[in-house]
């Protein structure tokens, strides 16, 4: 098969390599029918996140066909279509019954980072029963790729995370795919004010169209001020960073309120700085978490019940056999107005 390898530091490059096979009796095969590149894969090559080394298929986000199971697979069969969780669960251990799979003890995330990932045609999917999710006849498979990782991260680390409740005031720093799943998925929660920060006109535009009350560009003067005319003085009551650099997490700082959270969302690679000599009497929190993925079937059942769509964050489809140039488009996002790019593998 052909898979997309992280050769080295800032180098990728698609290369022919073995079909997966079975390991173990609750594994599966899955055939890609479409993939994804996550802001996530770009820290990997950049060297972030040291747990994935050169070598490895990268991508932990996907939609595809069973090939073939394990003797101990009961949920699924070949030929089931399937969502791809970036998170791995058996379930059973004691992380995955608290609903942190994202620590179970024999999965989490894993794919594309400590196993071979989705950006190729054929995955093996760990724990199958448990980390895949059927996807209903004549459902829009190209939008559900956004469910495999960038729609739970948004809703569980920015907005659950976050306590975004009715009314409340809240910030997205960075608007990015997460950050504007989060903005998407926050209007369940009906916040009475949602102000994206980001540097990028073309995302600032795309924020307002998707239920932004406010956009706030840097660029065109200090952040912080802008944000306390907009909440009179208040400051904002749930602030998500959704970037993962020390300068967006220094602004997250600056934007909120007494009483407020502050939700990383963000894969940091290096230390930032918490200036708790200007929060210590605040009553805030700060909270951290990797996606856990528990939310995705009530975000499955909101699509299908048209709450939902995911198909709004797509800006370009590329044919597998140019993935490479993906890597570009989307590493480049601002030149090409690029938010996620669906990468076609049939």
């Amino acid at each position: 098969m052909k898979a997309l390898i992280y050769k080295s530091l800032g180098r990728v490059a698609v290369e022919s390599r073995p079909i997966p096979r079975i390991t173990a009796a609750t594994d599966a095969i899955v055939k890609l029918a479409r993939t994804t590149i996550c802001g996530t894969d770009l820290h990997l090559i950049k060297g972030d996140v040291p747990t994935c080394t050169p070598g490895r298929i990268l991508g932990h986000e996907g939609v595809g066909r069973v090939h073939e199971i394990g003797s101990g697979v009961k949920a699924y069969k070949p030929g089931d279509n399937v969502l791809i969780s970036c998170i791995s669960s058996c379930g059973t251990c004691e992380y995955c019954k608290r609903g942190m799979c994202s620590h179970c003890t024999s999965g989490g995330w894993i794919l594309g980072n400590t196993i071979d990932g989705t950006q190729a045609e054929y995955v093996r999917i760990p724990h199958a029963d448990t980390s895949l999710h059927p996807i209903p006849q004549g459902a829009d498979d190209r939008a559900l790729v956004m469910v495999s990782d960038i729609f739970p991260t948004g809703f569980e680390c920015g907005v659950l995370n976050g306590k975004v409740e009715p009314g409340s005031t809240v910030a997205i720093v960075g608007a990015g795919p997460v950050g504007l799943a989060a903005l998407i998925t926050a209007q369940l929660y009906s916040p009475g004010t949602i102000i994206v920060v980001d540097q990028d006109a073309n995302r600032l535009k795309v924020a307002l169209k998707l239920g932004a009350t406010h956009a706030v560009n840097p660029s065109a003067g200090n952040v912080a001020d802008a944000v306390q005319t907009l909440t009179e003085g208040k400051g904002c009551d749930t602030v998500i960073e959704a970037v993962g650099i020390p300068q967006t997490f220094a602004v997250c700082q600056d934007l909120v309120g007494p009483g407020g959270t502050i939700a990383n969302v963000g894969v940091h690679g290096t230390k930032v700085d918490l200036h708790l000599e200007n929060l210590w009497d605040r009553n805030i929190s700060i909270t951290t978490r990797l996606v856990d993925a528990t939310t995705t079937p009530m975000l499955l059942k909101l699509i299908k019940a048209g709450k939902l769509n995911p198909s709004q964050l797509i800006t370009h489809d590329f044919a597998f056999k140019d993935i490479e140039t993906a890597y570009k488009t989307f590493g480049a996002a601002a030149e090409h107005d690029a938010l996620k790019v669906v990468i076609n593998m049939e």
